[in-house]
């Protein structure tokens, strides 16, 4: 028994395996071929925002405009003659750093994202650059100064750009100064400026970058030091703000912390005196604003969007009013700056892909970013002649909260006061003095 076992095992048996095997084998090579072929026709997008958390009201538009692009998509991207299918994976950082590094790491890996896409604040675009900068996959952002994404990650001044994989497109240091000095000089004041800037890659580079340059404007500084993010008690910096009588009041908090502290002010009497009250990073969203109540009515504010800009998306076609009207439509609710940003960042995205001779490989977008010369539904987008390597900077114009006229579908305007950054946006109204 034992060698008629032994026969069968190594003839009949081990050629039918053999065969089989071979066959197998065979089936796996020509269906991987088929794969890969197939994933070679396919250019992966990753997009990364905050669309919960303390802020998701960066990223609440960010599914009205992922449906518009999927949309323009559809039929694929033409690249060098070759037309692509187009994925875009979006994902969700719940406002954590780390998720966010966690998120942009998987779609790096796991998931092998062509061109990586972040958007909005220090707390998601810097974890998602340095993770593709670390990977060697093409990063591109927008919606934060851009020194606290440049010299923020490691960047010195005057020193080579220790980046090869991460761009930034929008506003900076310089961009705030001109339209601070534009906005501030529209009203009577005795230019006493309280600052309040918090503990992080916003306010430290605000802190580094925009004060010192508004002091040798011939504005007068206050400023209490930074503080930690979720502070509840502002008592004390409120009192430094109240004796020095600071008419102007300018800060680049998280949501939160602002309305926590606009509240404390107003109960302990310094928004009394308060003429011009400036806000960054907050006060942007007609959410937040509405949420203050009163406290929120001729709050000053700065778009890097608006719906006046005059401008369309190359990628969708729409122009700035027909995304705005077209979000409240089918949302319900107020149109937001963050829709053009968005989709500016998509635009510039695409358009660089299109530029790439190879859009699957990663070293030729990056050197398709880093020669973008485009017009986005911001404006001008152009890597060539940025004030530092990798930044491509933008406008950031003067705004204001007003009550919206009888007859409004909303509580709320959002008027466009000044446009030193880009004279095409044109100017709507006259910047109303806080207590006016």
């Amino acid at each position: 028994m034992t060698e008629t076992f032994h026969t069968l095992s190594s003839g009949d048996i081990s050629r039918r395996s053999l065969i089989l095997t071979a066959g197998a084998a065979g089936v796996t090579l020509i269906g991987s071929r088929r794969l890969l072929a197939a994933d070679a026709d396919v250019i992966k997008v990753g997009f990364i925002s905050p669309r919960t958390g303390p802020l998701g009201s960066f990223g609440e538009t960010d599914g009205y405009v992922l449906d518009l692009v999927r949309k323009a998509l559809a039929s694929g991207l033409a690249v060098a003659g070759k037309t692509y299918k187009v994925e875009i994976l979006d994902r969700d950082t719940q406002s954590d750093p780390a998720r966010a590094s966690q998120l942009a790491r998987t779609l790096i890996n796991d998931d092998r994202v062509d061109l990586m896409l972040a958007v909005s604040t220090p707390e998601t675009i810097n974890p998602v650059s340095d993770a593709c900068e670390a990977a060697g996959v093409p990063c591109l952002s927008t919606v934060m100064p851009w020194e606290a994404w440049y010299f923020g990650r490691g960047a010195k001044p005057g020193q080579p750009s220790p980046f090869k994989w991460s761009y930034h497109f929008g506003f900076g240091g310089g961009e705030f100064f001109k339209t601070y000095v534009s906005q501030w000089n529209l009203i009577e004041t005795n230019k006493k400026v309280g600052v309040l800037y918090p503990n992080d890659a916003d306010g430290n580079a605000i802190r580094a970058n925009l004060a010192p340059a508004l002091a040798k404007a011939g504005f007068t500084i206050i400023d209490p030091g930074p503080y930690e993010d979720g502070t509840t008690d502002y008592s004390a910096q409120i009192s430094l703000f109240k004796k020095e009588k600071c008419e102007i009041f300018n800060t680049f908090p998280i949501p939160p912390d602002f309305a926590a502290f606009w509240r404390q002010a107003a109960q302990q009497g310094y928004t009394k005196m308060v003429k011009i009250c400036q806000t960054a990073k907050t006060g942007l969203f007609p959410g937040g604003i509405e949420s203050l109540g009163n406290l929120g009515v001729n709050i000053s504010s700065a778009a890097y969007w608006h719906k006046a800009f005059p401008y369309k998306s190359p990628l969708t076609g729409v122009s700035g009013p027909e995304l705005a009207d077209g979000y409240e439509k089918a949302s319900g609710k107020m149109w937001t700056q963050q829709l053009g940003a968005s989709m500016s960042l998509f635009d510039a995205g695409f358009e660089a892909l299109k530029a790439s001779t190879n859009p699957r490989d990663k070293a030729e977008v990056a050197k398709a970013i880093a020669t973008l010369k485009t017009t986005t539904m911001i404006g001008k987008v152009d890597f060539t002649s940025g004030p530092v390597p990798n930044v491509s900077p933008g406008p950031i114009i003067g705004t204001q909260w007003v009550k919206a006229k009888p007859g409004s579908k909303f509580k709320l305007d959002y008027v466009v006061t000044e446009h030193a950054t880009d004279p095409n946006v044109p100017v709507e109204a006259k910047l109303i003095p806080f207590n006016g």
